[in-house]
């Protein structure tokens, strides 16, 4: 069915919800006393997932929000490491055991900004700290600074799954967005990866982008599909040149208006489902046997800061300047300054510096959202009081929503409104229009 379009209902900028309560909400109150009580609290046996956060990347795409600096001086690649080693060192010593790490994930940043022998160095201290030798391992990859050496390190390692930064393969969105990357070399990518044993590849896609419209998005599409990962990730490009000054380099008036925008994310989702991608959440796909499929069907997609995941561990423990680590009632990041952490990190501290600790009422509603994005319903349990279902009305009366038994459910083209309806369950949210990136 062809997806409405109603601006009124899209026109606030609401959170992603990579979490609940979001990043928006974390303050200085917690901090440092609270990881550390986290991690005292984590059992023997309770599954672990670490993500560990290498901030730099060789070039500095114009339209990325994520905190990276430039990896043009080695020894600043270097004094880096050295402190991610030092705080491995002191929370693996905390942790004293407990816990069972079984994924490891690299993002950043490009974690291939640093030498692949830097890599296999810092790999082995992990398996090692924290007996994590059958972990599942993940790694965030920027095709334009992969070698050989690398395929190489990423074959030896084991690793099995990766997410490529592709973002559009046409020629003049690239240099728009200061991301130039040739079709060949993306293809020459995606093979090495495949012969290194890669086997969960995903594509990171960017709509709404300067100078883009749905043919040059299609053209991005079909030369995707062709290459066949088995994921892709399909984004709204977020412009808030307020909060991240790099993206003041790309030229506003270029950019989709907000019809063109959700043009483009119904022209995906359509172009997608029919090269045969399941659609997971509201802006993710995979093929039928790709792991997060699978979850999918059974009821088991989560999501969490890396986007959405098969990923059931309720604790994952974040490594390295401005990562975040996520406890059932604790939500808590590293200090986002890489000289600060450095100077925490080899003084033996912990490097947590902000967060929010999650209350009862905090969990049940996050469960609420986390199920609307993750499954399109989820069971209200009795929070349906009279104001929720006002706010609830502008989609229910016109087909986006329906209530049955006490379960939200949005139908396939209540898709795009995903994340607006699952706002109305945030009881942090205000109304700033600057904070947040467009709901489609």
């Amino acid at each position: 069915m062809t997806w409405t379009y109603h601006p009124d209902l899209l026109a606030t900028p609401v959170p992603r919800y990579t979490s609940y309560p979001t990043a928006a909400e974390f303050s200085g109150t917690v901090g440092r006393a609270d990881m550390e009580q986290a991690l005292d609290g984590v059992s023997a046996n309770e599954p672990v997932s670490l993500y560990v956060h290498i901030p730099y990347c060789h070039e500095i795409c114009w339209y990325c929000g994520c905190n990276t600096g430039a990896a043009n001086k080695t020894g600043r690649l270097a004094a880096y490491l050295e402190a991610l080693h030092a705080e491995i060192e002191t929370v693996s010593r905390t942790l004293a055991g407990n816990g069972r790490v079984q994924r490891i994930a690299f993002g950043g940043g490009s974690p291939n900004a640093i030498e692949p022998d830097q890599f296999a160095e810092l790999l082995a201290l992990l398996r090692d700290r924290f007996a994590a030798d059958g972990a599942l391992l993940s790694i965030e990859l920027d095709p334009r600074s992969l070698s050989g050496p690398w395929f190489e390190a990423i074959g030896a390692a084991g690793i099995a799954r990766a997410s490529l930064g592709v973002q559009t393969l046409e020629p003049a969105v690239q240099a728009a967005i200061g991301r130039v990357q040739p079709l060949d070399l993306i293809r020459v990518a995606t093979d090495e990866l495949r012969r290194a044993g890669i086997r969960s590849l995903n594509f990171d896609l960017m709509y709404g982008l300067p100078g883009q419209g749905l043919a040059e998005l299609g053209d991005t599409l079909r030369e995707t599909a062709e290459m066949q990962p088995e994921r892709i990730a399909l984004f709204g490009y977020a412009h808030v040149p307020h909060l991240i000054p790099r993206q003041r380099r790309i030229d506003d008036s270029a950019l989709p208006d907000s019809e063109l925008r959700f043009r483009q994310a119904e022209l995906g989702h359509r172009m997608l489902t029919h090269a045969n991608y399941d659609p997971l959440g509201f802006d993710h796909y995979a093929v039928a046997y790709d792991p997060l499929s699978l979850a999918a069907r059974k009821g088991g997609l989560r999501r969490n800061f890396q986007g959405f995941t098969d990923d059931t561990a309720e604790v994952t423990i974040g490594l390295g300047a401005s990562a975040i680590s996520q406890f059932p009632g604790l939500i808590v990041q590293n200090d986002k300054n890489a000289g600060r952490y450095r100077i925490k990190a080899m003084s033996g501290l912990l490097t947590a510096e902000a967060g929010v600790v999650r209350t009862a009422e905090d969990r049940r509603r996050g469960r609420i959202i986390e199920r609307l994005l993750c499954d399109g319903e989820a069971e209200l349990g009795g929070l349906l009081e009279p104001g929720l279902r006002d706010l609830l009305s502008p989609f229910l009366d016109r087909g986006l929503a329906t209530i049955e038994c006490g379960k939200l459910r949005l139908p396939d083209y209540g898709r795009p409104y995903a994340r607006v309806v699952a706002s109305l369950f945030d009881t942090y949210r205000q109304p700033a229009a600057r904070r947040f990136s467009n709901a489609i």
